[in-house]
């Protein structure tokens, strides 16, 4: 007998071994229709397979959590079949699932073009109304190689190949069609559906070395109904127009040039951003008891090699040599051990230097120290994207140096520091993750212990609710992760907060007790924005370029509707300013349809449209942004509101406190 256990408690009773079909019969014909896979002891296989023990089972249907999964998966499947029917002698090489889709490498002469795209996705509906049935074979190892090689799939033959001697192999079968493939697969094309679409092409190498052969890649998403695939569609529509590298162009914020990859030409505009930004953490952190600290670009490598960052992340470290003069004879000589430097990757290590500078009480702590430092990065020029991923950053970078004992109460106002941030920028959904220790990592056990014990209970004591990622922490401790979800739904990882035991060893940083004996502080590395250039493309991008009108580069714009109206125009504009807004005037021979379309496409949130009538009763008639209608009210008004409307949150909250 097979005893299976439903997820409501119930068990059912088989007389022998049993597929997760039979299970679904067993319970309802419709359930049967639906089912998908079925997910055993917690692992998703196939409904066909056989469970021949006492397990817990789930039947997994479309609108199970783990059914996207198997669905992307197989339509890979179907993509790759329908290649080599359209296309034969093309060879596929590998297809994994990635995020919201799939893609497939394929090793074909001729390259892919847009319209095969379309042929493609047709014949892939068609397979789909063939409802080619899907089977399992598990095949010997140099087997499989010899007969993958004999249908011309070297790729396959030497994926096989590289796995250890004597594995099975499993090979899964669509109709006639077969692959290589640990599964698990569904129980038929037809169970795929159609809600899929191939996205782009793109180049690959051959498992990603330079030095292989050049592959053609598709990507294709996939999704449990059309209402799902129509939504993903209409959101990569909006992500489009939200792209912060085309508003950055249409704003005139700020650039990129080959000369300096990775790194951001930030304009006029653009950097009246970054500053109302910096200015407005900088007060957040003021009233939240930091102290501002400016450290060196250029470190040593011995300070590196004492931290550990050498070892663990050097390849991202530009490094400088550094020469001394020498006679004219001879060139530029290198100085020994400190004959590298390197451009910091991070600020750590160099507060840890500050923090060690005299003797430091137990009643000092916590220090919690702060910096707008510029740091760099060797990302590879293939992974750089925008403000997003860049090689000069800065970051709002802070540590704080605290006893064990103050570690809950520093996280937890760590947290309510982040929430109060990010409500005040218009993100207040967040959801917290404690990423533990990852494989390659410095410190003991036990140590590493203690620090994710200490970090998940200061989330519990502040209320909320985590995930665990495990094996993400950094190399020296966890960290918490803090997912944002923005206006469409996208969700993105910004700002940071990580426990430290081990920098503290390593760069042998003190304490004097109460007895008098040294410890060791406790450093939490600590970011809110993260780097200033992802915040910046993160929130452009989350407003689709309609910032607040406190971030706006230009505020206002005083437009003329006629000449006559110049002269007011320029006063009004000078009353804006001096009530502290930042004011454009625009006195053209436009005309004022004209001017309003062309402010509307920059951005700006308020124009301020003067003409003879105003200029007569003193008065500007406002035009908000994304608004059809128009308020006609005075210029001291006007200042006087729209000033108000323009202090940033943390001011403007200070003024509307009672005195």
């Amino acid at each position: 007998m097979v005893a299976i256990t439903l997820p409501d408690g119930s068990v059912r009773q088989f007389d022998g071994a049993v597929t997760g079909t039979d299970i679904a019969s067993a319970i309802s014909k419709s359930l049967a229709k639906k089912a998908l896979a079925v997910k055993v002891d917690g692992e998703v296989r196939d409904l066909f397979g056989e469970i021949s023990d006492d397990a817990s089972v789930e039947i997994v249907t479309r609108e199970h959590e783990d059914a996207l999964d198997i669905i992307r998966h197989d339509t890979a499947h179907l993509m790759a079949q329908a290649v080599q029917e359209l296309f034969p002698g093309t060879q596929v090489t590998i297809g994994p699932n990635i995020d919201d889709g799939f893609f497939y490498d394929f090793a074909r002469d001729e390259p892919f073009s847009a319209d095969d795209l379309q042929k493609i996705e047709k014949r892939m509906s068609q397979i789909v109304d063939e409802g080619r049935v899907t089977r399992k074979e598990v095949w010997d190892r140099d087997e499989a190689i010899a007969h993958f090689k004999e249908i011309g799939e070297a790729y396959k033959a030497e994926i096989i190949a590289d796995l250890p001697e004597g594995e099975d192999i499993t090979v899964y079968y669509h109709g006639d069609w077969h692959d290589l493939c640990r599964g698990p697969h569904l129980p038929s094309t037809r169970h795929i559906g159609k809600a899929f679409k191939l996205m782009k092409l793109a180049g690959a190498y051959w498992r990603g070395d330079h030095r292989n052969a050049q592959l053609q890649r598709i990507y294709g998403t996939a999704w449990a109904n059309e209402k799902d695939l129509k939504a993903y569609l209409t959101r990569l529509e909006e992500a489009e127009k939200r792209d912060h590298r085309k508003l950055g162009r249409e704003m005139d914020l700020f650039h990129f040039q080959a000369e300096a990859q990775g790194s951001v030409f930030w304009h006029p505009k653009g950097y009246i951003i970054w500053r109302e930004l910096e200015a407005y953490i900088r007060r957040r952190q003021d009233e939240d008891g930091y102290v501002e600290v400016k450290t060196p670009q250029l470190l040593d490598a011995g300070l590196w090699e004492l931290s550990g960052h050498w070892g663990k992340f050097r390849e991202n470290m530009f490094i400088v040599p550094d020469e001394i003069p020498s006679t004219e004879d001879e060139g530029p000589v290198l100085t020994g051990k400190g004959d590298l430097m390197a451009l910091k990757p991070m600020n750590c290590p160099a507060h840890v230097q500050i923090f060690r500078q005299g003797i430091r009480s137990y009643r000092d702590l916590p220090v919690r120290m702060a910096e707008f430092g510029c740091c760099h990065r060797n990302e590879a020029h293939g992974a750089l994207h925008g403000l997003m991923r860049v090689r000069q950053m800065t970051q709002d970078d802070g540590h704080i140096f605290c006893r064990e004992d103050q570690i809950e109460a520093e996280t937890k106002r760590f947290l309510e520091l982040f929430e109060r941030v990010y409500r005040d920028m218009g993100l207040t959904e967040i959801a917290y993750k404690l990423a533990t220790r990852p494989e390659m990592r410095v410190g003991d056990d036990a140590t590493w212990d203690r620090a994710e014990k200490a970090l998940a209970d200061a989330l519990t004591a502040a209320g909320l609710k985590f995930d665990i990622a495990v094996g993400e922490g950094a190399f020296y401790g966890p960290k918490l992760e803090f997912h944002l979800t923005d206006a469409i739904g996208r969700t993105w990882q910004a700002g940071t907060y990580q426990l430290d035991y081990v920098l503290p060893e390593r760069l042998d940083a003190t304490y004097i007790d109460e007895t008098g004996a040294k410890q060791r502080p406790v450093m939490l590395h600590r970011a809110v924005f993260g780097t200033f250039e992802r915040f910046t493309g993160l929130i452009i991008e989350h407003y689709a370029g309609r910032l607040p009108l406190w971030l706006a580069p230009v505020q206002v714009v005083v437009a003329t509707i006629t000449s006559e109206a110049n002269d007011y125009a320029e006063n009004a504009a000078n009353a804006l300013r001096e009530a502290g807004l930042r004011v454009d005037l625009d006195i053209r021979n436009e005309k004022i349809n004209y001017k309003v379309r062309e402010h509307s496409h920059a951005k700006v949130p308020v124009i301020a449209v003067v003409g003879a009538r105003e200029a007569e009763e003193r008065q500007v008639s406002l035009r908000r942004l994304g608004e059809k209608n128009q308020q006609v009210v005075a210029l001291d008004e006007a200042a006087k509101t729209l000033a108000e409307e323009a202090l940033a949150p943390d001011l403007r909250q200070q003024s509307d406190k009672p005195q």
